[in-house]
């Protein structure tokens, strides 16, 4: 028995498709009728694709059964030392890192004891016109989950 092709394998696959076909995360987003920023998590291994999702997707990109299996399969959500310390990654680290308490404290302030989830969550990306230069709007829309004793 052939094992099953890891998530971050099949990611692989489909940077490379993608890239190699021309089409954008956008495109496959839309093909999947999924939003984009979780679309494209899920591409890249960080969410699970339902079997027609992946279908839709390895048919659109021309690739075989093993990576939609793998594409259907639950991720592991940890941190990769690797990507964390890639520019454009760390940028959001050093935001926590210098913002995290500020907005722990806002959110405790606005809204009581709890947290922001994660997993009832959107998150958005887009470009902001600005004569200084473009500007990156991105908005994390989680539920509010009190702490309940």
């Amino acid at each position: 028995m052939t094992p099953i092709m890891s998530k971050s394998a099949a990611a692989v696959f489909v940077t490379a498709a993608r890239i190699r076909g021309g089409h954008s995360w956008a495109e496959l987003a839309a093909a999947m009728d999924a939003p984009l920023v979780w679309a494209t998590a899920a591409l890249l291994g960080r969410h699970a694709l339902s079997a027609q999702q992946a279908e839709i997707i390895c048919e659109l990109l021309a690739l075989d059964d093993s990576v939609a299996e793998a594409l259907r399969q639950q991720p592991t959500r940890t941190a990769d030392p690797a990507i964390m310390s890639d520019p454009t990654v760390y940028r959001f680290v050093e935001a926590i890192n210098v913002y995290g308490p500020t907005l722990k404290e806002l959110i405790h302030e606005e809204f009581g004891d709890g947290i922001m989830s994660a997993i009832n969550f959107q998150m958005d990306i887009s470009r902001r016109p600005d004569p200084d230069g473009d500007r990156v709007v991105v908005t994390f829309d989680g539920k509010f989950l009190d702490y309940r004793w």
